[in-house]
């Protein structure tokens, strides 16, 4: 007796351009230094008109990151694994995090950038707040917080201006609050207190930085009045306890 069903054995069909996907997915992440568009090309053997619309929709998505037009793995992947309950982000461990909140008496978040979408991957944080955004990976929008600002500060010029072309007319002041914090987030990796968020708190953020781009963000978050008094204390304490590198130039 047969005891697999005939379909069981007929090879599951495969589409081309998931295949391409997935090729272009592979190389890249096995790259340690990114890959040009080229390099993809002829890496998966596929036409490089078809690699760049694969890309493309890459970016957008947040599976792959454009810089200095080389491509690098996005965070999307490691997002979807913290969906399935697996840790990822090994830069910064949650000890890290529990040690900045016992120290600074705030909540601590590690952050990353999905497309033009930021998550709280883990935190430190007497607050349920705090909690429910990192346990439930709530998606929270680049423009109000620290650390999407820090996390848009070392993104392609492109993709941020095309994030705050897509911003509703309401979000005006908090564009040029952007810009007026550029400057400096770029010199010192660090968004100090930008006051974006509708929420009555704020935060200082720092950029945690590998292979000379930002992958991640920890911030201390708090009160407003709290973090307005704290906040070059709190600015210079995430310097040191991180290293940070000047960002390149957008």
């Amino acid at each position: 007796m047969d005891q697999f069903p005939g379909s069981v054995r007929q090879p599951r069909p495969s589409h081309r351009l998931i295949d391409r996907m997935a090729a272009s997915l592979e190389v890249v992440a096995r790259s340690r230094n990114g890959l040009t568009l080229t390099e993809i090309a002829q890496a998966t053997g596929s036409p490089l008109s078809t690699v760049q619309n694969i890309a493309n929709g890459l970016v957008s998505s947040g599976f792959l990151e454009e810089h200095s037009k080389r491509y690098y793995l996005g965070m999307a992947p490691y997002v979807l694994n913290l969906m399935a309950g697996r840790r990822v982000v090994s830069g910064v461990s949650h000890e890290d995090l529990e040690e900045l909140r016992k120290v600074t008496g705030l909540t601590a978040l590690l952050g990353v950038g999905v497309g033009d979408s930021q998550y709280y991957v883990d935190y430190s944080s007497t607050e349920a707040e705090y909690a429910y955004f990192s346990e439930a990976l709530v998606r929270g929008p680049l423009i109000q917080s620290s650390a999407g600002f820090i996390l848009m500060a070392d993104m392609e010029k492109r993709d941020v201006w095309t994030y705050l072309h897509s911003l509703p007319p309401s979000d005006d002041w908090r564009i040029r609050r952007y810009f007026d914090l550029l400057p400096g987030m770029i010199e010192t990796g660090v968004c100090i207190a930008p006051g974006v968020t509708d929420e009555p708190a704020d935060g200082v953020a720092v950029a945690i930085r590998e292979g000379g781009r930002t992958v991640a963000s920890v911030s201390l978050a708090g009160p407003k009045d709290v973090i307005a008094e704290r906040k070059d204390e709190l600015a210079e304490f995430l310097r040191k306890r991180f290293v940070v590198p000047a960002s390149p130039s957008r």
